[in-house]
Protein backbone atom coordinates (compact mmCIF):
# COMPACT_ATOMS: atom_id res chain seq x y z
CA UNK A 1 0.00 0.00 0.00
CA UNK A 2 1.24 3.47 -0.64
CA UNK A 3 0.19 6.88 1.01
CA UNK A 4 -1.26 8.91 -2.19
CA UNK A 5 -1.31 12.87 -2.32
CA UNK A 6 -3.49 13.93 -5.09
CA UNK A 7 -3.07 17.91 -5.73
CA UNK A 8 -6.20 18.48 -8.12
CA UNK A 9 -9.17 21.22 -8.27
CA UNK A 10 -11.00 19.30 -9.70
CA UNK A 11 -13.67 17.54 -7.58
CA UNK A 12 -14.84 14.81 -9.81
CA UNK A 13 -11.38 14.14 -10.68
CA UNK A 14 -10.51 13.88 -7.16
CA UNK A 15 -13.57 12.02 -5.82
CA UNK A 16 -13.12 9.24 -9.16
CA UNK A 17 -8.59 8.96 -8.58
CA UNK A 18 -9.05 8.47 -4.77
CA UNK A 19 -12.03 5.72 -5.01
CA UNK A 20 -9.99 4.08 -7.80
CA UNK A 21 -6.89 4.12 -6.09
CA UNK A 22 -8.36 3.09 -2.53
CA UNK A 23 -9.42 -0.03 -4.47
CA UNK A 24 -6.24 -1.29 -5.40
CA UNK A 25 -5.24 -1.07 -2.01
CA UNK A 26 -3.34 2.54 -1.12
CA UNK A 27 -4.69 5.03 0.70
CA UNK A 28 -5.70 8.61 -0.76
CA UNK A 29 -5.09 12.36 1.06
CA UNK A 30 -6.10 14.88 -1.62
CA UNK A 31 -5.88 19.08 -1.53
CA UNK A 32 -7.17 20.94 -4.28
CA UNK A 33 -5.02 23.76 -4.62
CA UNK A 34 -0.97 24.03 -5.28
CA UNK A 35 0.47 25.59 -1.92
CA UNK A 36 -1.75 23.44 0.39
CA UNK A 37 -0.50 20.52 -1.36
CA UNK A 38 3.36 21.59 -0.70
CA UNK A 39 2.12 22.20 3.17
CA UNK A 40 0.86 18.79 3.35
CA UNK A 41 4.33 17.38 1.44
CA UNK A 42 5.61 18.57 4.30
CA UNK A 43 3.38 17.73 7.17
CA UNK A 44 2.48 14.13 6.09
CA UNK A 45 5.12 12.95 3.97
CA UNK A 46 3.45 10.58 1.52
CA UNK A 47 4.87 8.04 -0.67
CA UNK A 48 3.85 9.62 -3.80
CA UNK A 49 2.48 12.75 -5.13
CA UNK A 50 -0.27 13.12 -7.87
CA UNK A 51 0.10 16.38 -9.02
CA UNK A 52 -2.23 18.42 -11.25
CA UNK A 53 -0.39 21.13 -13.45
CA UNK A 54 -3.73 23.38 -13.96
CA UNK A 55 -4.04 24.18 -10.23
CA UNK A 56 -6.25 27.71 -9.19
CA UNK A 57 -3.47 29.57 -6.91
CA UNK A 58 0.10 28.44 -7.94
CA UNK A 59 0.99 26.56 -11.80
CA UNK A 60 1.68 23.33 -11.31
CA UNK A 61 4.77 23.46 -12.62
CA UNK A 62 5.62 26.23 -10.10
CA UNK A 63 4.49 24.03 -7.34
CA UNK A 64 6.64 21.46 -8.62
CA UNK A 65 9.73 23.83 -8.32
CA UNK A 66 8.86 24.42 -4.72
CA UNK A 67 8.43 21.13 -3.83
CA UNK A 68 11.74 19.53 -5.17
CA UNK A 69 13.01 22.43 -2.99
CA UNK A 70 12.17 20.87 -0.07
CA UNK A 71 11.41 17.18 -0.80
CA UNK A 72 12.31 14.31 -3.18
CA UNK A 73 9.15 12.33 -2.87
CA UNK A 74 8.36 10.50 -5.89
CA UNK A 75 6.21 13.08 -8.65
CA UNK A 76 4.05 12.10 -11.40
CA UNK A 77 1.94 14.84 -13.32
CA UNK A 78 -1.35 14.38 -14.24
CA UNK A 79 -2.36 17.05 -16.70
CA UNK A 80 -4.64 17.50 -20.02
CA UNK A 81 -2.24 19.39 -21.08
CA UNK A 82 -0.15 16.78 -23.85
CA UNK A 83 2.06 19.32 -25.47
CA UNK A 84 5.79 17.94 -25.97
CA UNK A 85 7.16 21.33 -23.96
CA UNK A 86 4.88 20.78 -21.17
CA UNK A 87 6.03 17.63 -20.84
CA UNK A 88 10.26 18.19 -21.01
CA UNK A 89 9.02 21.36 -18.75
CA UNK A 90 7.77 19.28 -15.98
CA UNK A 91 10.57 16.38 -16.17
CA UNK A 92 13.19 18.56 -16.20
CA UNK A 93 11.73 20.33 -13.57
CA UNK A 94 12.06 16.90 -11.22
CA UNK A 95 8.76 14.68 -12.64
CA UNK A 96 9.31 11.24 -12.22
CA UNK A 97 6.62 10.80 -15.09
CA UNK A 98 4.10 12.22 -16.67
CA UNK A 99 0.53 11.13 -17.16
CA UNK A 100 -1.82 12.96 -19.77
CA UNK A 101 -5.72 12.62 -19.20
CA UNK A 102 -7.69 10.78 -19.60
CA UNK A 103 -5.90 7.48 -18.27
CA UNK A 104 -7.06 4.33 -16.90
CA UNK A 105 -6.94 3.13 -13.05
CA UNK A 106 -4.65 0.28 -13.88
CA UNK A 107 -2.28 2.67 -16.16
CA UNK A 108 -2.39 4.73 -13.17
CA UNK A 109 -1.61 2.28 -10.89
CA UNK A 110 1.29 0.45 -12.72
CA UNK A 111 2.42 4.00 -12.82
CA UNK A 112 2.67 4.58 -9.46
CA UNK A 113 4.43 0.91 -8.36
CA UNK A 114 7.31 1.54 -10.83
CA UNK A 115 8.22 5.00 -9.51
CA UNK A 116 7.81 3.52 -6.32
CA UNK A 117 10.17 0.92 -7.18
CA UNK A 118 12.74 3.21 -8.87
CA UNK A 119 12.36 5.34 -6.29
CA UNK A 120 12.90 2.22 -3.51
CA UNK A 121 15.95 1.14 -5.83
CA UNK A 122 18.18 4.39 -6.15
CA UNK A 123 18.21 4.16 -2.24
CA UNK A 124 19.20 1.10 -1.62
CA UNK A 125 20.98 0.00 -5.44
CA UNK A 126 22.71 -3.02 -4.08
CA UNK A 127 23.71 -5.65 -6.83
CA UNK A 128 20.97 -7.82 -7.62
CA UNK A 129 22.00 -11.42 -7.17
CA UNK A 130 19.80 -14.37 -8.86
CA UNK A 131 22.17 -17.81 -9.35
CA UNK A 132 24.76 -16.65 -11.43
CA UNK A 133 23.70 -13.39 -12.27
CA UNK A 134 24.65 -10.15 -10.83
CA UNK A 135 22.82 -7.07 -11.72
CA UNK A 136 24.25 -3.92 -10.27
CA UNK A 137 22.03 -0.61 -10.50
CA UNK A 138 24.94 2.06 -9.75
CA UNK A 139 27.42 0.67 -12.56
CA UNK A 140 24.71 -0.73 -14.95
CA UNK A 141 26.57 -3.71 -15.21
CA UNK A 142 25.58 -7.23 -15.44
CA UNK A 143 27.52 -10.53 -15.10
CA UNK A 144 26.48 -14.17 -15.88
CA UNK A 145 28.56 -16.83 -13.95
CA UNK A 146 31.39 -14.09 -14.28
CA UNK A 147 31.22 -12.93 -17.75
CA UNK A 148 29.96 -9.53 -18.57
CA UNK A 149 26.63 -9.23 -20.27
CA UNK A 150 26.91 -6.97 -23.49
CA UNK A 151 23.04 -4.92 -22.79
CA UNK A 152 22.13 -2.22 -24.55
CA UNK A 153 20.71 0.16 -22.60
CA UNK A 154 16.80 -0.72 -23.08
CA UNK A 155 17.96 -4.65 -22.47
CA UNK A 156 19.05 -3.53 -19.05
CA UNK A 157 16.87 -1.68 -17.66
CA UNK A 158 14.25 -4.78 -18.76
CA UNK A 159 16.32 -6.86 -16.79
CA UNK A 160 16.81 -4.59 -14.38
CA UNK A 161 13.46 -4.32 -13.87
CA UNK A 162 12.59 -8.19 -13.78
CA UNK A 163 15.59 -8.52 -11.43
CA UNK A 164 14.37 -5.96 -9.15
CA UNK A 165 11.19 -8.25 -8.56
CA UNK A 166 12.64 -11.54 -8.88
CA UNK A 167 10.02 -14.63 -7.98
CA UNK A 168 7.66 -12.47 -9.08
CA UNK A 169 5.52 -12.79 -12.94
CA UNK A 170 5.58 -9.27 -14.52
CA UNK A 171 2.70 -8.30 -16.35
CA UNK A 172 4.09 -6.96 -20.14
CA UNK A 173 1.89 -3.81 -19.18
CA UNK A 174 4.03 -3.01 -16.17
CA UNK A 175 7.43 -3.49 -18.01
CA UNK A 176 5.64 -0.81 -21.06
CA UNK A 177 4.76 1.50 -18.21
CA UNK A 178 8.64 1.05 -16.08
CA UNK A 179 10.87 0.47 -19.10
CA UNK A 180 9.67 2.07 -22.16
CA UNK A 181 7.15 4.73 -19.91
CA UNK A 182 4.18 3.82 -22.51
CA UNK A 183 0.78 3.22 -21.69
CA UNK A 184 -1.57 0.38 -22.08
CA UNK A 185 -2.52 -1.04 -25.25
CA UNK A 186 -0.35 -2.03 -28.04
CA UNK A 187 3.55 -2.14 -27.50
CA UNK A 188 4.27 -5.58 -25.91
CA UNK A 189 5.30 -6.59 -29.30
CA UNK A 190 8.59 -4.75 -28.49
CA UNK A 191 8.36 -6.60 -24.98
CA UNK A 192 8.44 -9.91 -26.82
CA UNK A 193 11.64 -8.65 -29.26
CA UNK A 194 13.71 -7.51 -25.98
CA UNK A 195 13.33 -10.64 -23.87
CA UNK A 196 14.30 -12.28 -27.39
CA UNK A 197 17.28 -10.61 -27.67
CA UNK A 198 17.99 -10.65 -23.51
CA UNK A 199 17.43 -14.44 -23.65
CA UNK A 200 20.13 -14.83 -26.78
CA UNK A 201 22.62 -13.11 -24.34
CA UNK A 202 21.78 -15.26 -21.34
CA UNK A 203 22.34 -18.18 -23.02
CA UNK A 204 18.70 -19.58 -23.31
CA UNK A 205 15.92 -19.37 -25.51
CA UNK A 206 12.20 -19.40 -24.86
CA UNK A 207 11.40 -23.08 -24.94
CA UNK A 208 14.24 -23.82 -23.18
CA UNK A 209 14.73 -21.06 -20.29
CA UNK A 210 17.35 -20.85 -17.59
CA UNK A 211 16.31 -16.93 -15.81
CA UNK A 212 13.21 -16.09 -18.01
CA UNK A 213 10.29 -17.61 -17.47
CA UNK A 214 7.01 -17.09 -19.81
CA UNK A 215 3.67 -17.80 -17.70
CA UNK A 216 1.48 -17.78 -20.53
CA UNK A 217 -1.00 -15.19 -21.24
CA UNK A 218 0.39 -13.30 -17.56
CA UNK A 219 3.92 -12.33 -18.48
CA UNK A 220 7.45 -13.04 -17.27
CA UNK A 221 9.28 -13.91 -14.07
CA UNK A 222 12.82 -14.20 -13.59
CA UNK A 223 14.75 -17.20 -11.41
CA UNK A 224 17.55 -18.80 -11.46
CA UNK A 225 18.20 -22.45 -12.70
CA UNK A 226 17.59 -24.88 -9.73
CA UNK A 227 20.79 -26.56 -8.88
CA UNK A 228 22.24 -29.51 -10.24
CA UNK A 229 22.38 -32.23 -7.56
CA UNK A 230 25.29 -34.61 -8.30
CA UNK A 231 23.36 -38.05 -9.10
Amino acid sequence: MAVILLIEDDAGIRSALARAMAERGHAVQWQPAGLSGLRSVIDARPDVVLLDLGLPDVDGQQVLGMLRAVSDVPVIVITARDDDADIVAALDAGADDFVTKPFGADHLDARIRAVLRRSAGSRAEQPLVAGGLVVDPRTRAATLDGRALELSRKEFDLLLALAQRAGEVVTKRDLLAEVWRLPYGGGERTVDVHLSWLRRKLGETAAEPRYLHSVRGVGVRLSPPAPETEG
